[in-house]
C-alpha cells in the first residue's frame, strides 16, 4: 500500500521525522520536491536589477552595510530567488569575463602584461554592482572597464542570505562560472 504526503517542506520538524519513524517503521520513502510554479520564474532580470540597486553606498567603506539590504531582501524571499540571484550575478560576471574587458588591466605599463585574477573578478564585480545602465555600458565598451574600482562582497551575498534563511551553508551550482578565463569565447586562443 502506497500513502502520499502532500505538504510544505516547512512543516517538516523533528515531531513529523518521529511520526514518520513511528507509523511507517519499515517503509521505503521517497522524497519529490516540488516548486512552487512561479517562484523561481518569479525572479526576473528586471527583479535582480531591483536588487542590485539597494546596495547601500551612503555606508561608503563599510561592505557589511552596503550589502545587507540585498542580503536582507534575499533572505526573506523563496530560497528559488537566492539561487536565481547567484545565477543571474555568475551570468554576467562571466559576460565580462574578456580579453577586450581585461586589456585595461594588461596594457598598464606598471602592471607588464600581468592581469591578477582575483582583482579581475571583483573589477566584474563592481562593474554589475553599479547597476543596470553601468553593467550594460561596460559590457558594449570594454574600454571603460573601470581600472580602480573593486568590490568582492557581492560574491558573498547569496552565500550570506540563505545561510540566515536556513542556517545552512550555501553550495551552488552556478549558471556559469565566472573565474577569470572561463568564458572561452572572450579570450583569443594563444599560439604556441
Amino acid at each position: 500500500m502506497q500513502t502520499v504526503l502532500n505538504l510544505n517542506i516547512d512543516e517538516i520538524d523533528a515531531q513529523f521525522i518521529d511520526m514518520l519513524k513511528r507509523d511507517f517503521a519499515h517503509a521505503e520513502v521517497e522524497i519529490r520536491l516540488q516548486e512552487q510554479p512561479d517562484q523561481a520564474n518569479s525572479f526576473t532580470e528586471s527583479d535582480f536589477w531591483k536588487t542590485i540597486d539597494l546596495l547601500d553606498w551612503k555606508e561608503e567603506d563599510e561592505d557589511e552595510k552596503i550589502v545587507e539590504p540585498l542580503i536582507a531582501l534575499l533572505a526573506a524571499s523563496p530560497i528559488a530567488h537566492i539561487y536565481r540571484f547567484a545565477d543571474m550575478l555568475s551570468e554576467k560576471l562571466w559576460h565580462l569575463d574578456t580579453y577586450a574587458h581585461a586589456k585595461v588591466f594588461l596594457d598598464d605599463p606598471e602592471e607588464e602584461g600581468y592581469l591578477s585574477v582575483d582583482d579581475f573578478l571583483y573589477t566584474r564585480c563592481a562593474v554589475v554592482a553599479n547597476g543596470r545602465a553601468y553593467y550594460e555600458n561596460v559590457l558594449k565598451q570594454p574600454h571603460l572597464m573601470p581600472p580602480d574600482l573593486t568590490f568582492e562582497p557581492l560574491l558573498y551575498v547569496a552565500l550570506k542570505a540563505y545561510k540566515r534563511k536556513t542556517g545552512k551553508n550555501f553550495t551552488p551550482e552556478h549558471a556559469f562560472n565566472y573565474e577569470t578565463y572561463s568564458n572561452k569565447n572572450g579570450w583569443p586562443k594563444q599560439e604556441d
